[in-house]
């Protein structure tokens, strides 16, 4: 077998493609979507690299077209959950045991198809499946995940490249990083398509064999993104996709012997009740399973009175209501100061008035669709009772239909109490608070975002005042694992801003860095000596 050190691509973050009028991306992508509308396709899940059907079907729908079934997808039930630990343990020696160069060679290979042959498929899947526009999808099911490919592979050379810098006279000493023993469940949600490639590929990159469940509501794009892994090369068993609840995957994988680990991104309390039966169940283990999670937030934007107005009311309407406020850094609770909050209110009034909102084949739309009902009954619910509320002004929005998609129109809602409901739980979706506070109250008001929520992901500060941007960043320390200043509060790049928090927001194990990557390897140290001692006495034993 040849040897070397082997040096990776140097990774670059993915371009942007625009889409604009005229454009040959545009051209296409409007031919994928068109495309994919025009049949409908039989899902059925991976495992072991053999599509499995089942009687049992269910349906996938846009959520801005309810009625139009785009695929029917396999249901499966706690018998396919082992088959796929099963598939995964078996493929499991093969995989561990192969270089790591040729893993590498496979993500590297999946990046170039998502980028070429696969991107307008891809992104045309994610604005159909999930109700992203052009733009939302491209950053994701493309950008986003090409980087996560690319960037992980470099990040997984450099950690095989860290060794011990010192060996002593006549020792070698080395470490090697082990996959973990067992498999990985990979949990991964519907708004982001990349998340859902990069959960169990980066878990897979670094040796180890996963079974992974999307979203229902992802599962036309988890799909395609099998079909592209299994074009790469990825080998029969390693990954494993299946369609089953979480209370029936929970039941088998969190009782096995060999489970070691999940990957997840969801809800707070799913993962609370994840960890919680993992530790009941720790005695059962082979190993301590690596408990990875990132899990939402309430993500503030934090305005001060020396602020850029314009530049203020433009990272809050697009920090809220971009992909429909339905990304785990998004905007819903701003604090602003009173002395600007008037021009910035008037700028909002003013942009809002220009959104357009229907499904995402129109590309003019800047506002698609809510997830799916249960998602839009609660929003409409939390809209309702602000509308009840005499103490609450709704300055945009406040409307909301179902009839023929799950679409609720951007909200601001203005209180006078900073702990309101809506200040304080998770929505996920389209619906902004804003309290605006005295400027003499900035301290104040530091602490009140600081312990207003149990989460503790993405916020910013906008401020001309650099005292004032320096008393947030040390007062808000631990209430963002990803903080920015001038600027809104999503848009995380990989490579660039390591994405993830902690508090209610999860295990701040950051996507996209080295970090994450090393929570699924096991390292062994190991000493070589050349000429070993061969007689048991130190020298201070001799006489004098």
């Amino acid at each position: 077998m040849l040897k070397g050190f082997f040096n990776v691509p140097a990774p670059v973050n993915e371009p942007i493609l625009e889409y604009a009028p005229g454009s040959k991306e545009r051209q296409l992508l409007k031919a994928a979507i068109a495309e994919a509308r025009s049949k409908q396709l039989d899902i059925p899940m991976h495992i072991g690299g053999k599509a499995v059907h089942t009687d049992q079907k269910g349906n996938v729908t846009p959520p801005h077209d309810h009625q139009h079934i785009l695929a029917k997808y396999s249901k499966g039930d706690s018998s396919h959950v082992q088959q796929a630990i099963d598939a995964a343990l078996a493929a499991k020696a093969d995989w561990e045991n192969l270089a790591w160069e040729h893993r590498a060679s496979i993500f590297l290979k999946a990046a170039d198809l998502i980028a070429g042959p696969y991107r307008y498929k891809l992104n045309a899947a994610t604005m159909l499946g999930q109700s992203k526009n052009a733009y939302q999808a491209e950053i994701d099911s493309a950008c986003e995940l090409i980087d996560f490919l690319r960037f992980n592979v470099s990040y997984m050379s450099d950690i095989y490249k860290q060794q011990p810098p010192v060996s002593s006279k006549g020792t070698w000493n080395r470490v090697e990083q082990r996959p973990l023993e067992g498999f990985v469940f990979a949990l991964t949600p519907f708004n982001f398509t990349a998340i859902a490639g990069n959960l169990p590929t980066s878990v897979a990159m670094m040796g180890n064999v996963v079974v992974w469940k999307p979203a229902n509501t992802q599962i036309y794009a988890a799909n395609l993104l099998m079909e592209i892994f299994k074009e790469a090369g990825l080998p029969d068993g390693v990954i494993n996709l299946i369609y089953v609840s979480g209370p029936v995957a929970g039941d088998v994988i969190f009782n096995h012997a060999d489970f070691a680990g999940i990957h997840f991104t969801g809800s707070t309390g799913v993962f609370q009740d994840i960890w919680k039966t993992i530790g009941t169940n720790i005695h059962k283990y082979k190993t301590y399973p690596r408990i990875v999670g990132e899990t939402g937030g309430k993500d503030f934007i934090l305005v001060h009175g020396s602020a850029d107005v314009e530049a203020s009311a433009t990272a809050i309407v697009r920090g809220a209501f971009e992909y429909q406020g339905q990304k785990c850094s998004a905007a819903s609770r701003v604090y602003v100061a009173q002395s600007v909050w008037p021009q910035i209110k008037e700028l909002m009034v003013r942009d809002l008035a220009t959104f357009k909102m229907g499904g995402t084949e129109d590309f003019s739309n800047f506002i698609n669709a809510v997830i799916d009902e249960n998602s839009f009954d609660k929003l409409a619910k939390y809209i309702d009772a602000a509308k009840e509320d005499p103490a609450l002004e709704i300055i945009a929005g406040g409307g909301y239909d179902k009839s023929k998609g799950y679409f609720i129109e951007p909200t601001v809602i203005v209180v006078k109490d900073p702990r309101y409901v809506t200040m304080c739980e998770e929505l996920f979706g389209p619906v902004l608070t804003v309290y605006a506070y005295e400027d003499a109250d900035f301290d104040e008001v530091i602490k009140i975002i600081d312990t207003t929520s149990i989460y503790a992901l993405t916020g910013s500060i906008i401020a001309q005042d650099r005292y004032a941007i320096e008393k947030a960043s040390i007062g808000l320390r631990n209430a963002a694992g990803n903080f920015y200043i001038n600027d809104k509060c999503t848009g995380a790049v990989v490579g660039q801003q390591p994405f993830g928090g902690a508090r209610g927001s999860g295990t701040n194990d950051k996507a996209g860095s080295m970090i994450n990557l090393l929570r699924w390897v096991s390292p062994r140290a190991i000493k070589e000596t050349f000429a070993p001692a061969k007689d048991y006495r130190y020298p201070f034993l001799a006489e004098d």
